[in-house]
């Protein structure tokens, strides 16, 4: 659930929103209101451009919400979810505590798709989204896209209040896709870390929304949390507030495995997969913070092996090592695992190709070291 590559987890202060505040509107940059009043896909300069939304959109401490367009081709979309870590107590969420394990602002590199490689270094050769229309999603509310209420905590020294408000950003976000890209095609919805927590519940309502597309949906880099603690943490943020009804049914799931499943009975079309890394460093931080003493290839398996169980045509690629996500980097272009390259993986599902799953621990021992195997 967290931000940035697999050894620079932390140390957000409050420093880092006055820095990212002096930043802000050094690229372009197009503020609005409703979204009728925001700047259309059609006008919009070849690269990417930034959009505050404004509203009730916002950041944990207040700052503004963005997002970020790059045009493309009409009939392909690509939606990103970003990742940004998470908090849920207030010495987590306090911005004096160090490391802290939450990107609180839009306004920072992290948060910005100019800044990333993987399919968004637009000179790779091999780059499988090159000239699709991208949305990126910036995450900045520590509740992975869901929260949806504001939340007071206690340090220990002060209350504060968090606006854990990632579903009415990503209701922004959506609102503004759908007046502006009318019939694609083809959608890849995909998500890192926090986002890939994030991405099936908004892929079922994207798919409504297009229901002629094709949709591939890809969870990068969250795929080992299998705690019951995570059940409190969906209740703190306020999941479940006027959630669609399908997420619900039968009860609130109590895992976040639990919403690929219902979200692959709630939209039948979609095609869902994960990739994750057998020793991914910072989800073994995240679980510990949660109280599991990780064996994190072991959680990966089991969860892999109940959603293959109960989703048709799942699919996932395990590789070995230590480092965090794989799409925001081009380490999307090394890895190669059971003879099946990572890029080539990733391009047929969000193109709609046939596809399987492939695990570096089905053909031989998972490498903790970093690379491609």
């Amino acid at each position: 659930m967290t931000a940035s590559t697999p050894k620079n987890t932390g140390g957000f202060a409050l420093g880092l929103i006055a820095i990212a505040l002096v930043a802000w509107g050094a690229f372009t940059t197009m503020r609005g209101g409703p979204a009728d009043a925001l700047p259309k896909l059609a006008a919009l300069a070849p690269g990417w451009t930034t959009i505050a939304p404004g509203g009730e959109t916002s950041c944990a401490h207040g700052t503004p919400f963005e997002f970020h367009v790059k045009p493309g081709r009409e009939d392909r979309l690509f939606v990103f979810f970003n990742g940004g870590g998470a908090c849920w107590n207030g010495a987590q969420c306090a911005l004096e505590e160090e490391p802290t394990p939450y990107i609180p602002t839009s306004q920072i590199d992290h948060n910005d798709p100019r800044k990333l490689n993987g399919v968004f270094n637009a000179e790779h050769a091999e780059n499988p989204l090159t000239d699709w229309t991208q949305v990126f999603v910036t995450y900045c509310t520590g509740d992975v896209h869901l929260g949806n209420r504001d939340v007071t905590y206690d340090s220990g020294q002060e209350e504060f209040t968090i606006r854990h408000r990632g579903r009415t950003n990503v209701r922004a976000v959506l609102d503004w896709v759908y007046r502006n890209v009318k019939a694609p095609e083809r959608v890849f919805v995909a998500g890192g870390s926090a986002g890939a927590i994030a991405a099936p519940w908004y892929a079922v309502e994207i798919a409504e929304q297009y229901p002629d597309a094709g949709i591939a949906v890809l969870g990068d880099g969250a795929g080992g949390y299998r705690d019951p603690g995570v059940a409190a943490l969906m209740e703190n943020w306020g999941f479940f507030d006027d959630a669609p009804v399908w997420v619900s049914d039968g009860g609130t799931p109590g895992t976040f495995e639990e919403i690929w499943r219902r979200a692959s009975i709630a939209a039948p079309n979609l095609t869902l997969a994960q990739f994750d890394n057998a020793y991914d460093d910072v989800q073994e931080m995240f679980l510990k913070l949660l109280g599991t003493e990780a064996r994190l290839h072991r959680l990966i398996e089991a969860n892999r092996n109940d959603l293959a169980a109960t989703i048709p045509g799942f699919r996932s690629y395990v590789a070995g090592g230590t480092p965090h996500t794989l799409i925001r980097f081009d380490r999307l272009y090394a890895y190669e695992v059971e003879g099946v390259r990572a890029v080539d993986w990733v391009r047929d599902l969000a193109e709609g190709n046939e596809g399987g799953s492939v695990s570096c621990g089905s053909a031989t021992a998972c490498a903790r070291e970093p690379g491609a195997q």
